[in-house]
């Protein structure tokens, strides 16, 4: 038991509490805006093809692409 002027160690100040629920608020709310720009962009942007070798001849030391999208 405690002494009635003592504070539970559990205990925190009203406005601390309120203080940690706003910044891990704030930091849920940055995570997700991220991971939704991350979608957006990723299904938006259509790269476009870059050259590479087309024909695989063992004459060159260059790699190219396994199987070709263009």
């Amino acid at each position: 038991m405690t002494a009635p002027g003592e504070r539970h160690l559990l205990q925190t100040p009203p406005r601390r509490r309120r203080l940690g629920w706003l910044i891990g608020f704030v930091i849920v709310a940055v995570l997700l805006i991220a991971n939704a720009h991350l979608v957006y962009v990723a299904f938006t942007s259509q790269p476009d093809c870059v050259t590479h070798l087309k024909l695989p001849d063992g004459s060159t030391d260059h790699f190219r692409a396994a199987k070709s999208g263009c």
